[in-house]
């Protein structure tokens, strides 16, 4: 039997990638809403358990949220989970000039989904993380700063993959292993 859990989003383009890497999955059945939740501030665990429950006390239910960072290690892991705010201002253009007065170019992407099970406050992580290098945006500008993010042992940017290649390698695409690994354990239980 298929766990329902409601995913909460307002970005159709993060729909699309995580019902794709979750397609196929017979553990878990995933819809989504989109509401208002309030923009915590604090490192990125914090902020995934606030936004977490406060959609499982609105929906009342099992929810899954999702925060992604975007980590210059120049800067000491900023603009990390405010990368938000800055892209729509600077678009992927100005994230890249960010940079500019610094040598060190290497990033991370971070993704981190957190699930509640709207019956307790207890909230589970699941974390993927990409290590790579900002450099200037390449390639569709569909998805967010996908076109300046060069993943490391890649000669393409997110923007650039194919799908299939980059839902494998992606800091997204590692924390919904986690997740699916999570759920495939508790039904063997």
């Amino acid at each position: 039997m298929k766990k329902a859990i409601t995913f909460v989003t307002g970005n159709k383009n993060k729909l699309k990638e995580v019902t794709s890497i979750l397609r196929g999955n017979d553990k878990i059945e995933v819809t989504s809403v989109s509401i208002d939740l309030p923009e915590y501030q604090g490192e990125a665990d914090d902020v995934s358990k606030f936004k977490c429950k406060e959609a499982a006390k609105q929906l009342k239910g099992p929810v899954l949220i999702e925060d992604t960072c975007l980590c210059f290690n120049a800067m000491g892991g900023l603009p990390g989970p405010y990368i938000k705010w800055f892209l729509t201002k600077l678009g992927p253009e100005g994230i890249y000039k960010m940079l500019d007065g610094w040598e060190d170019k290497s990033a991370y992407a971070l993704c981190t989904f957190a699930y509640c099970s709207g019956n307790s406050d207890d909230v589970i992580l699941f974390r993927g993380k990409c290590d790579g290098t900002i450099v200037p945006p390449r390639g569709p500008r569909t998805f967010g700063w996908d076109p300046c993010f060069l993943p490391n042992g890649y000669d393409t940017t997110y923007a650039e993959m194919d799908l299939e290649i980059k839902n494998k390698i992606s800091h997204r695409g590692l924390a919904l292993q986690e997740l699916q690994s999570f759920f495939s354990k508790l039904s063997e239980d």
